[in-house]
């Protein structure tokens, strides 16, 4: 599922446990870093009670705000920073953040009565 960018339109409804994978635009203070859309998106307490992880991105450029998005929400929403990557990422990140959500799902599963 995808958070849209437009305010207009409806947001995504998960029913189950998800990953957000969240970009970072962050200014040099770190102001902004987690987009508007996704604070409006986390503020259902419905949606937030299914998060079980986040995965930041960012640019390195940008020293300590890389991936800022990441540390903010995990740490509001009590949930782990599983993962970073700069900008798209690598195949090298899509194989480790691949293998690491089909870990976590099995987890997942083994703990559901």
């Amino acid at each position: 599922m995808r958070i849209p960018i437009s305010t207009d339109e409806p947001l995504p409804q998960p029913d189950g446990p998800f990953v957000l994978v969240c970009p970072t635009y962050a200014d040099g203070e770190g102001r902004g870093a987690v987009p508007k859309q996704v604070i409006h998106f986390l503020n259902d307490p419905v949606r937030r009670e299914h998060l079980v992880g986040v995965i930041g991105t960012g640019n390195r450029n940008f020293g300590a705000t890389y991936a800022l998005s990441g540390r903010i929400i995990a740490e509001k929403c009590k949930v782990p920073l599983l993962y970073t990557f700069e900008l798209a990422g690598t195949s090298t990140d899509v194989t480790r953040v691949r293998t690491g959500l089909e870990t976590l799902g099995r987890e997942l599963c083994s703990t559901t009565p």
